[in-house]
């Protein structure tokens, strides 16, 4: 059996031996995202034998960038609305845009491993932490921080430029669990969101310290 990601550009197949569980676990996720944690989900593409289902020839993120012909769910659509929504996009990945309800700071998933036991021992606040299956952890924080970044590296010391350790802000989007990246696999919770983390992600500065820390360390 197979699904279809549908676009002006081109129709590619899917292949899945878990299609209903897959799609009704996504619509789940994209009612919980919208509807609990007030964050807009869009539908992504995915990838089949190597190929991107935008159908666009030479794409250069195959699997791991927004359908720009499908509309996103709005934060606050409810598991209708978005069972409703995501049925006309079948087999879409759960893409979230960064940079509205938060920003993501993105460190090596050993780094972010590591850096997450430091900041849960120190007692400090902490929002959803993501880790993708190409080894990167993303870190949700208030958003603003992409701007803020440099300007905070610097005053605490670390404006180091081979330091592995960046922020995604406006403009840019994640892969959310529990759909797969670039036909690598799925991503995955490492720090799952809840009401309080999810609606009010923590100021990048309060772990910024921690995380860059350890991402030296890390490279050392």
């Amino acid at each position: 059996m197979g699904f279809t990601i549908g676009s002006s550009r081109g129709i590619r197949d899917i292949r899945s031996g878990t299609r209903r569980r897959g799609r009704a676990s996504e619509c789940t996720a994209v009612a919980e995202y919208t509807g609990l944690w007030g964050w807009d989900v869009v539908p992504g593409a995915r990838t089949a034998a190597g190929a991107c289902s935008c159908g666009r020839t030479g794409c250069r993120t195959p699997g791991a960038h927004p359908l720009e012909f499908a509309p996103g769910v709005p934060a606050g659509a409810t598991l209708d609305e978005a069972t409703e929504s995501w049925s006309q996009f079948p087999g879409a990945a759960v893409m979230l845009p960064v940079g509205r309800a938060f920003d993501v700071i993105e460190v090596a998933e050993a780094t972010g491993r590591r850096a997450l036991v430091r900041l849960e021992r120190m007692g400090l606040p902490l929002g959803p932490v993501t880790v993708t299956p190409d080894g990167r952890a993303h870190f949700f924080v208030a958003p603003g921080a992409a701007a803020e970044l440099p300007a905070l590296l610097y005053r605490m010391g670390w404006d180091d430029p081979g330091l592995d350790l960046r922020a995604l802000g406006h403009g840019t989007h994640i892969t959310a669990p529990p759909s797969d990246r670039g036909g690598l696999g799925p991503v995955q919770w490492l720090r799952a969101p809840c009401l309080d983390s999810a609606t009010r992600p923590p100021q990048a500065r309060l772990l910024l310290g921690t995380l860059a820390y350890v991402a030296h360390r890390s490279r050392a």
